[in-house]
């Protein structure tokens, strides 16, 4: 285990994250109460999360299989910056959706995604709220008369911009129409400024004619809102910015302009982060190793592949996580056995018969269910996961908290079906059966 689980957990964190690991999802949050085998990567990555918070910028890359957590690692990742009063944003990279090219449309994810220790999605305006009441104290806090608040404001928004407003000066145009509309009393008008200044495209004409902006964000402007994000984060009280950029691997099945594209897009922004233009950002990509080793798609660009370059040839106990690429091996028989045992505790540290819970699904009946999970996907574990711990939560530990008679060694078969796979593990599940598997414990 990554880290001693906590004495008490709160009813709250507690449901939220086995109502998500029932479902057959990586819970939002409350990841500390699962992580199992990361303590490798906490010192280094926690003293990157303080260096950014320093003013410094990282950007990390995380490959593995699927199945071998990659999500789950960085909501983890995600949940200690929190911690560290970063704001944190989870963007998942799709050809339709949010294209890597386009980089305006990736930051408009990021904005609709923006979260805080204190907001959920979309917390822009509460961010912005916060830099202008904080801009307002440090005015007063400088001596500034009730009277001359609004032209200290105006002049304190735009010293904390000049960087900024070389490379984006629509973006503090945009904040000082914002304010603008809020002191007229015009919430419309303000809510459509701001959601301009968030990337949104089609924003009403007379709405950004009050604000003084011209057109929607595009592709070089969106490095400049992003730079001027930062800077708003940081000045309103948060200590950074931590961003995932999910299933970038998905590039490889583009069409091969747009894939290029993309691919000197993420070159571009390695190569800004590495600059330093973004301070108090870590950005982190997934993907699989196809990606970053396949000519499909990073070796398609060798100054990417430069950049990313990673030594994996020695043993993974020996993987360096100060490195640029972190590999993420997957379960194992053990470490999944181990995982559910986690979540087995948890459950029980809740439920109505916490003793018939540990009695009945003991250590031993664990592992035989991971094993017998890992065997209707082909005997591949590595990508048994979600699927193991889905049944473990919703079709045993559940039905032994509720019926008092149920044993799970008696009464319950192991039926795996089709409709409640993914795409990848009903290709690995067809290697055993075309229909289903039922498997007796």
């Amino acid at each position: 285990m990554s880290a001693p689980r906590p004495t008490v957990v709160s009813a709250a964190r507690r449901r939220t994250a086995l109502d998500a690991l029932r479902r057959g999802a990586v819970p939002e949050s409350g990841l500390d109460l699962l992580a199992t085998g990361l303590d490798r990567f906490e010192s280094a990555l926690d003293a990157e999360l303080e260096a950014v918070a320093s003013g410094a910028s990282v950007f990390k890359a995380v490959r593995g299989e699927y199945g071998s957590g990659k999500t789950f690692f960085t909501r983890w990742l995600g949940e200690r910056a929190k911690q560290r009063n970063f704001a944190v944003s989870e963007i998942q990279i799709s050809e339709t959706e949010t294209p890597l090219h386009k980089l305006e449309t990736v930051y408009r994810r990021l904005t609709e995604r923006l979260a805080t220790a204190s907001f959920p999605p979309s917390a822009l305006r509460p961010v912005v709220d916060a830099w202008f009441y904080a801009l307002e104290e440090d005015a007063l806090a400088a001596g500034a008369e009730e009277q001359d608040l609004d032209g200290e404001v105006e002049r304190l928004l735009t010293a904390r911009l000049t960087e900024v407003s070389r490379h984006a000066p629509s973006f503090a145009t945009a904040l000082r129409g914002y304010r603008s509309a809020l002191a007229e009393g015009d919430e419309a008008t303000a809510a459509a400024v701001l959601a301009w200044l968030g990337g949104q495209p089609h924003v009403a004409a007379a709405a950004r004619r009050s604000a003084g902006v011209r057109g929607d964000l595009d592709h070089f402007g969106a490095l400049g809102f992003l730079q001027g994000l930062l800077t708003v984060l940081r000045d309103s009280g948060h200590r950074g910015l931590f961003v995932v950029l999910d299933e970038v691997e998905t590039l490889q099945r583009v069409r091969s302009d747009a894939r290029d594209k993309a691919l000197n897009a993420l070159r571009q922004l390695i190569d800004e982060v590495h600059s330093g233009r973004f301070p108090g950002l870590y950005l982190v990509i997934t993907g699989t190793p196809a990606f970053f080793d396949g000519q499909q798609g990073v070796q398609r660009l060798a100054p990417l592949a430069q950049r990313l370059a990673t030594d994996f040839t020695t043993d993974p106990r020996f993987d360096n996580p100060r490195a640029v690429q972190l590999r993420l091996t997957g379960f194992t028989q053990d470490s999944l056995t181990s995982l559910g045992v986690n979540i087995r505790d948890l459950y029980a540290s809740g439920a109505t018969a916490p003793d018939r819970i540990r009695t009945l699904a003991d250590d031993a009946y664990i592992g035989d269910l991971a094993r017998a999970v890992g065997g209707s996907l082909g005997g591949k574990v590595g990508v048994a996961p979600r699927l193991f711990l889905k049944k473990l939560v919703g079709d045993v530990l559940d039905r032994i908290d509720q019926f008092e008679d149920f044993d799970p060694r008696q009464h319950y078969r192991l039926t795996v079906t089709s409709n409640e796979l993914t795409d990848v593990e009903r290709n690995l599940a067809a290697a055993v059966s075309a229909d289903g598997i039922d498997l007796e414990l």
